[in-house]
């Protein structure tokens, strides 16, 4: 069974990779902060960060919908996935600039907040679109005290303008958390256990999706 995936984050990419999956990688070309708004201004309310991230992860999948990957039509399961930061009643997504992430280094250095990551599966087995499924997995994440140095280090490395919340757990941000309440594979915008409830929801045994060679 094949897995395609609607995004092309390397920490997703690698998430999956040491689960023993090399999934075809797709870009799914979607505003993110465009549609979000769109949304928000449709219904006269900001989207809850659970919202947010289930929303922004279905539109990944389905964007891919009816590609052709190296010439052939899509024939498996596509995974659409999306993150946000909820801090300080805050709902953080990538900060772009250094001065941003800088500032928001700044505020949660001792601290702690909640990170979400949407997923949404469709099953596009035999090249059309079936069954949909989607899940939002959650994990309180504490900070260890960060001094200016480290958080100037950190944001010149680049690594934490391309994050929802400004950090990894899994690269050069690892040694600045303290300590994850939840699926650590969350914080870094994949939950593999949710992906598996998903996956076997649309009868789908997740041992099949095992394709990656061991070295």
């Amino acid at each position: 069974m094949r897995l395609y995936l609607a995004s092309t984050s390397p920490a997703r990419l690698a998430t999956l990779r040491a689960a023993g999956i090399e999934p075809l990688t797709i870009s799914p070309e979607v505003d993110e902060e465009a549609l979000a708004a769109a949304v928000e201004a449709e219904r006269g309310a900001p989207l809850a960060p659970a919202e947010m991230v289930e929303l922004l992860a279905r539109a990944k999948a389905e964007a891919v919908v009816g590609s052709l990957v190296d010439g052939a039509p899509i024939d498996g399961l596509i995974l659409g996935g999306d993150s946000a930061f909820l801090f300080d009643g805050a709902v953080y997504g990538k900060p772009h600039l250094p001065e941003v992430a800088r500032e928001r280094w700044l505020r949660q250095s001792g601290r702690s907040g909640e990170l979400f990551s949407g997923h949404w599966l469709i099953d596009h087995r035999s090249g059309r679109a079936d069954a949909a499924v989607g899940a939002v997995a959650s994990a309180r994440v504490t900070f260890a005290d960060v001094d200016e140095a480290e958080i100037d280090a950190y944001v010149a490395s680049g690594e934490p303008l391309k994050v929802a919340g400004a950090f990894t757990i899994d690269s050069l941000g690892g040694p600045f958390i303290r300590s994850v309440d939840g699926d650590p594979s969350t914080v870094i915008g994949l939950s593999l256990s949710t992906l598996r409830d998903l996956v076997r929801e649309v009868g789908v045994d997740w041992p099949s999706l095992w394709n990656r060679q061991r070295s």
